[in-house]
C-alpha cells in the first residue's frame, strides 16, 4: 500500500479538487482510501457526497473545573492563572472556557483540592462511503487546539482500513500551510504532490512546502493549476522546479467548468471531458508510474 499526500503552501490553490480527481481516476485502476487531513476545515466530503458510516468524538486536551461546593474562595488559583481564566465570584470561583489553556496549575496549587482537570471533546471524526472508496474526515470545533492530533488520527484511521482491505492506494488531502498539521499528514508518506498557482508568491508558497517535505525525505512532485492565467510565472515556477530536479507533472488550464462540477458536488473528471480533465489524466499517469 502507497501512500500520497497533496499538499500547497497556502490554502486555496485547488488542492482539494485536485484530491477529488485523483481519486476518481486512481479508483478506476486501483482500490484506494481516502483521508482528508485539513480537519479545520474539511471540504473533500462536499465533492465526494460520501455517506456516514460513523461518527467519533476527539478529544483534545483538558479544562479546569471548579467545584463551587468545596471551594473557599481563597483566590490562590485566580493568582497562579497566566491566563486570567479564573473568575472570582462572591462565594466560589469558576473557570472561563473560553480562556483556560488546561495548563493545570490552578489543579496543582488548591489547597482545597476544588479543582479537577477533565477531557473536552475537541471534534469529531467520521468514516463514510463514497463511490470512489472509504472516505475518513474530521471537523475540529473552532477555537480548539491538537489539530496535529487528528489529524494523525484520521490519517492513521484511513491506513489501517488500507492495510485490512488490501487497497493499493491512500490518498491523503493535506491541509494547507506548514504546521504541525502538515507534518502530521506528511508522514509516513511516498509521494507529495504540491499544488501550486502562478501568482507572485508562487514560488515562495511552493519553497515553504517545499522545505517541509524535504526537511521529512518525502519525494516531490509539483503541479501548477490555473497555469495558463500567468503564463510567465508558471514558466518562473516550472524553471524554479527543474533547477531543483523536482518533476512538473501537470500544467492545469483555467477553466470555469471546475467551479461547476463544484456546485454539482462532483470532481471535475466525472462531470466534463473538457481540457481540465484530459490534463488530469495524464498527470494522474505519471503520477502511478512515479508512486
Amino acid at each position: 500500500m502507497k501512500q500520497l499526500v497533496i499538499l500547497s503552501g497556502k490554502g486555496g490553490t485547488g488542492k482539494t479538487t485536485v484530491a477529488a480527481a485523483l481519486a476518481h481516476l486512481a479508483s478506476q485502476k486501483m482500490s484506494i482510501v481516502l483521508a482528508d487531513a485539513d480537519v479545520d476545515a474539511a471540504n473533500l466530503e462536499l465533492v465526494l457526497s460520501p455517506t456516514q458510516v460513523e461518527e467519533h468524538d476527539f478529544t483534545g486536551g483538558q479544562l479546569a473545573i471548579i467545584d463551587p461546593d468545596l471551594c473557599t474562595a481563597c483566590g490562590i488559583c485566580a493568582e497562579v492563572c497566566r491566563f486570567e481564566a479564573v473568575i472570582p465570584g462572591d462565594e466560589a470561583y469558576r473557570v472561563d472556557n473560553i480562556a483556560c489553556e488546561g495548563c493545570a496549575s490552578c489543579f496543582y496549587q488548591c489547597p482545597e483540592e476544588a479543582i479537577r482537570m477533565e477531557e473536552q471533546t475537541a471534534g469529531r471524526w467520521f468514516r463514510s462511503d463514497t463511490r470512489f472508496g472509504p472516505l475518513f474526515h474530521a471537523h475540529l470545533f473552532a477555537g480548539q487546539e491538537n489539530s496535529g492530533k487528528l489529524v494523525t488520527l484520521v490519517k492513521q484511521q484511513g491506513r489501517l482500513q488500507a492495510l485490512d482491505s488490501g487497497a493499493d492506494l491512500l490518498i491523503v488531502d493535506g491541509p494547507p500551510g506548514i504546521g504541525c498539521p502538515v507534518i502530521s499528514a506528511s508522514a509516513g508518506a511516498d509521494l507529495a504532490l504540491l499544488v501550486v498557482e502562478p501568482t507572485v508568491s508562487g514560488i515562495h508558497d511552493l519553497e515553504r512546502i517545499l522545505g517541509t517535505t524535504d526537511h521529512f525525505g518525502v519525494p516531490a512532485l509539483v503541479c501548477i493549476n490555473k497555469a495558463d492565467l500567468n503564463q510567465a510565472r508558471a514558466d518562473e515556477i516550472a524553471g524554479f522546479c527543474a533547477a531543483q530536479g523536482i518533476e512538473v507533472v501537470g500544467r492545469l488550464p483555467f477553466d470555469q467548468v471546475v467551479t461547476e462540477a463544484m456546485v454539482q458536488g462532483q470532481p471535475v473528471t466525472t462531470y466534463s471531458d473538457g481540457p481540465v480533465t484530459a490534463a488530469l489524466k495524464v498527470m494522474c499517469r505519471r503520477i502511478s508510474e512515479v508512486i
